[in-house]
């Protein structure tokens, strides 16, 4: 009888705990893998087609207010070659934010750095919204497909060695 009172308080005080745990806001900054992958999509909608996204090349960040900004690759491969050219992966952004310098709004875009050094960012019918000049980062010495880095009060979206700023409006 003992145990069994013992047993439902025990229960009782781990749900509680649970919810607490669970109420609590998520941290602003990087996210990890694991909450990478409960966010990010599988596929991306862009310019009439719907390509796998590749996971180990997404990143994504939340805001102070708790927004999410998530980046990453997709497959490419059945995309004319012009588009693929300048179509690299989708950029979700739930909040307002600046990139290097040009202000697009929340929403779902495609993006992709062109191999003569800009960044463009196009809505989801492939009309482009800002084309900026990216930055070449030559002293990186691991450059991978995609990754972001958290940088005095911003990130940097990384493509390889190139890369864009990106802060929060």
């Amino acid at each position: 009888m003992v145990e069994a009172r013992f047993v439902k308080r025990l229960m009782a005080l781990c749900f509680v705990t649970s919810l607490f745990l669970a109420a609590q806001p998520a941290k602003p900054g990087l996210l990890s893998a694991d909450a990478l992958k409960k966010v990010v999509p599988a596929a991306y909608f862009f310019g009439g087609q719907s390509a796998p996204v590749q996971m180990r090349n997404s990143g994504g960040f939340r805001t102070p207010g708790g927004k999410l900004v998530l980046a990453g690759l997709v497959d490419t491969s059945g995309y004319a070659t012009d588009m693929a050219a300048k179509y690299q992966g989708f950029l979700i952004a739930e909040t307002k934010l600046n990139i290097q310098g040009s202000d697009l709004g929340a929403g779902a875009y495609g993006f992709g750095f062109t191999k003569d050094g800009k960044f463009l960012v196009m809505d989801v019918g492939t009309n482009e919204l800002i084309g900026v000049s990216a930055k070449l980062d030559e002293d990186l010495k691991r450059p991978v497909p995609l990754k972001i880095v958290e940088e005095s009060g911003g990130y940097r979206l990384y493509a390889g060695k190139q890369w864009v700023s990106l802060s929060v409006r």
